[in-house]
C-alpha cells in the first residue's frame, strides 16, 4: 500500500526549461495550422476572427496544461477533477467548429507529452483534408410563400409548378374560410429558373388578382451568431 502512495505522489521526471519551451512552442506552431486552415475554409459571415484566435490559444493552453501534468497520476486526477466544474454555454454555429476544437485539443495533448511527429503528421492529413473539403457548402434553399385568395389556390399551385418545370416543392399549406398560404421549397439552382423567365414570378402571382403578398426567403443551415 505504501508503495502503491509513493508511486502515486512521486513524479515522473522534471522537466528541463528546453523541454517547456519545446513543448509550448511546438503548440503554438501547430496551432497556427489551425488558424490558417480555419480562415481559409470559412468564409463571409460564417467566419469569426475571435473564435479563430481561440483555437490557437487553445492548443497553446492545452499544451501547457499537458506539459505541467506528464506522467504524474496525482496532478492528472486534479486537473479532471477541476476542469469537470467548468460549464461551456458556447453555441457552434457550424458543425466544423466542432472539428477545429478537437484538432486544437489534440494538437496540445501530443505536443505537451512530447509526441511532436504525431501532432505533427495528424496536423498535416487533417490539414490537407480540410484543405480539399473544407469549402463545401450546403446549397441554399429558397422557401417561396404566397398568401392569396382560397378559390386561386388551384392557379397558384399551376403557375409555380409551370415557372420551375414541377420541381418546387410545397412543404406548407395553410388555410383559412377565404384565404390559403402556400410555403414551397427549392434549390437555388432551380429558383435561378425564375430569372430567366420574362415576367417575375411575383408579378405573374400578383396578376391573378387575389394574391396578397409574395415573399422569398433564403434558408439556410448555418446558424448565424
Amino acid at each position: 500500500m505504501d508503495t502503491f502512495i509513493s508511486q502515486l505522489i512521486s513524479q515522473s521526471g522534471v522537466l528541463t526549461l528546453q523541454q517547456i519551451v519545446m513543448h509550448i512552442v511546438a503548440s503554438a506552431i501547430l496551432g497556427l495550422a489551425v488558424y490558417l486552415s480555419y480562415w481559409y475554409t470559412h468564409t463571409g459571415t460564417s467566419y469569426s476572427r475571435k473564435f479563430n484566435v481561440s483555437l490557437l490559444t487553445l492548443a497553446i493552453l492545452t499544451g501547457t496544461v499537458m506539459t505541467v501534468i506528464g506522467n504524474n497520476i496525482v496532478l492528472s486526477l486534479g486537473m479532471v477533477g477541476a476542469l469537470s466544474i467548468v460549464r461551456f454555454r458556447t453555441a457552434i454555429k457550424d458543425s466544423r467548429d466542432t472539428t477545429y476544437i478537437f484538432w486544437s485539443i489534440i494538437i496540445g495533448i501530443c505536443c505537451g507529452v512530447g509526441d511532436y511527429l504525431v501532432a505533427g503528421i495528424g496536423s498535416a492529413v487533417v490539414f490537407v483534408v480540410l484543405l480539399i473539403l473544407g469549402r463545401v457548402r450546403n446549397e441554399n434553399r429558397i422557401l417561396l410563400i404566397i398568401r392569396g385568395s382560397k378559390a386561386l389556390s388551384s392557379d397558384i399551385e399551376k403557375l409555380v409548378f409551370s415557372y420551375f418545370n414541377k420541381k418546387a416543392l410545397l412543404r406548407v399549406r395553410n388555410t383559412t374560410r377565404d384565404h390559403v398560404e402556400l410555403i414551397y421549397e427549392m434549390p437555388r439552382s432551380i429558383w435561378q429558373l425564375n430569372y430567366k423567365s420574362e415576367t417575375d414570378i411575383a408579378d405573374a402571382l400578383y396578376a391573378l388578382n387575389g394574391v396578397e403578398y409574395v415573399n422569398t426567403v433564403t434558408q439556410s443551415d448555418e446558424i448565424s451568431g
